[in-house]
């Protein structure tokens, strides 16, 4: 501290960029103090540190001995800790979590200490750099808030264990899905409706959910213990109901519990198959050598579609090849809105097949090939349909949303189904088969790294930039947290490094992101686990990516 306090001495009314020279470690009586990177200007982000506390200071080390998942929701907690102390505090930065809980650098244990990672926006009169503002805030203000958010007696212990055990529960429920043949799960009590459309917070006064007795099941939870809820089996299930009923809220809910979320949220007993993608059109996005021949063959001119590329996809086209990417992803099981849907691609009615005959129609609809993910594929769909009638054929669960409730109508969907065939003829062949694993050629991300134009900024969820090219990520509704979008930017960076044709790129990201994943990665803070799903959206959607 007082080596610290010298330096900053010797820089008082210097020019910003002299805060350079403090870069570099300090020993406090308690802690270790890292500045690892300072900001060049006022404006610039704030500047890069890091606190180390040994465990024998904390009374925590106890939370070595637990799982993996207890630590990781341990490490949330002590985050939001810190965000809190802090907030009245502009100086101080941390990588604040929202609703879900992820695994994130914000707050990192290892065998010998715990380590906070935050940012510190360095004072100054304009660019001048005043001493006296920041040696307070370095070496009292900011040491006080390090100390209350790293010591057992200073946390809300019964809080942080409710918070780490809620997290156990979770994972307990997700690991069950698969035994009892389920897709997801929805527990009786749960809150879905959120705040508004740009919150992620439970609406106060909503109708709590309640499961249908027919489709009920129990699950156990380590700390919890038993906990009744709705099963939505694997297969084909359509969510249906009257306008403003809450279909597409159970549906966000049901693509949100692919995540672990706070005790309080309203979704923590939801839980869904971790591998599920939601998918929708996305008008304009770039495609890369995709195979669509499942869902779109014959287009005039000859132009091939199994391995079909486009810089301007239509809304069929864009969904065709999202349900392609995400299975050849690891997605055992899909999402899919009819609201945000291309009809095109969803269904071709009686009327419309009598009107263009089949020759003329390069889109096979996804009504006619849904049953064949089911059975040959092993794919479930959870479907939100309200405009067509047509998927009753095929659905093996019919779920009614009904002011919010949920009313299984299995029964009544095969009576209305048997009273009212449809005449429309299914279309396509009565195969179907994997898509091929493409290869991603890393030369070309490493080509733009070469180029000495290399960075990787995000704003909010909605867009990324790696080196040159500016990623659309808007409608990625399965990104949590725009610090995921930073640790994806790293692992291209790190993927960039090989050289020549990588045959398998989900795979490899896959066992980059294993349980020391930011191990490999620049000592920030800002870091956040995204899902091998993610990783390859995102990167489908790099116009300059170039897969074979």
């Amino acid at each position: 501290m007082q080596l610290l306090e010298s330096k900053l001495h010797k820089i008082d009314r210097h020019n910003y960029r002299s805060y350079s020279m403090l870069r570099g470690e300090y020993h406090f009586v308690d802690f270790d103090f890292f500045i690892d990177i300072t900001q060049t200007d006022p404006a610039a982000p704030a500047s890069r540190v890091r606190a180390r506390r040994k465990w024998s200071l904390t009374d925590l080390e106890w939370l070595k001995e637990q799982s993996t998942d207890y630590q990781r929701a341990a490490r949330d907690f002590i985050a939001r800790h810190f965000a809190d102390l802090a907030q009245q505090i502009n100086e101080l930065q941390i990588d604040r979590p929202g609703q879900a809980v992820i695994d994130r650098t914000a707050v990192v244990f290892d065998e010998d200490a715990l380590e906070l990672r935050f940012r510190v926006n360095l004072p100054s009169d304009g660019r001048t750099i005043i001493a006296k503002k920041t040696s307070n805030l370095l070496t009292y203000t900011m040491p006080k808030i390090i100390r209350r958010a790293t010591i057992a007696r200073e946390l809300p212990m019964d809080e942080l264990k409710r918070h780490c055990e809620t997290v156990e529960d979770q994972v307990a429920l997700r690991r069950q899905l698969a035994e009892k043949g389920l897709m997801a799960f929805v527990a009786d009590g749960s809150i879905l409706p959120r705040l508004s459309g740009d919150s992620e917070l439970p609406m106060a006064g909503a109708i709590p959910f309640t499961s249908p007795d027919s489709l009920a099941i129990e699950l156990d939870a380590p700390h919890r213990g038993t906990i009744r809820g709705m099963g939505i089996p694997k297969g084909i299930t359509m969510i249906v109901g009257g306008g403003f009923h809450g279909k597409s809220t159970l549906l966000n809910a049901i693509e949100n519990a692919v995540y672990d979320h706070i005790p309080g949220d309203g979704r923590e007993y939801i839980v869904t198959d971790e591998t599920a993608s939601k998918i929708r059109a996305e008008d304009g996005r770039c495609v890369h050598n995709v195979d669509l021949s499942p869902y779109i063959s014959n287009l005039p001119m000859g132009k091939d579609t199994t391995m079909f590329s486009t810089q301007n996809a239509s809304g069929s086209t864009s969904q065709a090849a999202w349900l392609q990417e995400s299975i050849e992803a690891g997605a055992q099981s899909l999402l899919i809105d009819e609201d945000t849907s291309a009809s095109n691609f969803m269904v071709r009615d009686e009327r419309m097949q009598s009107l263009i005959a089949k020759a003329d129609e390069p889109i096979t609809p996804l009504v006619d090939r849904i049953a064949l993910l089911r059975d040959q594929l092993d794919i479930s769909v959870l479907l939100v349909m309200g405009g067509s009638g047509d998927y009753l054929d095929v659905a093996d669960t019919v779920i009614q949303m009904q002011n919010y409730q949920a009313i299984d109508v299995t029964e009544k969907a095969k009576a209305v189904v048997a009273s009212h065939p449809t005449r429309r003829q299914p279309e396509g062949t009565t195969v179907i088969s994997r898509p091929r694993t493409r290869k991603l050629n890393r030369t070309g991300l490493k080509t733009q790294l070469e180029e000495g134009k290399f960075r990787i900024q995000v704003r909010d969820k909605t867009y990324m930039r790696f080196a040159r090219d500016y990623i659309n990520l808007q409608a990625l509704e399965q990104v949590t947290d725009a610090s995921q979008l930073h640790t994806i930017g790293w692992l291209w960076f790190q993927a960039a490094q090989g050289k020549g044709w990588e045959k398998a790129p989900a795979k490899v990201f896959n066992q980059m992101l294993n349980e020391h994943w930011f191990r490999s990665m620049p000592q920030y803070g800002d870091l956040a686990k995204p899902r091998v799903i993610e990783v390859m959206a995102v990167l489908n959607r790099m116009r300059s990516a170039e897969f074979e």
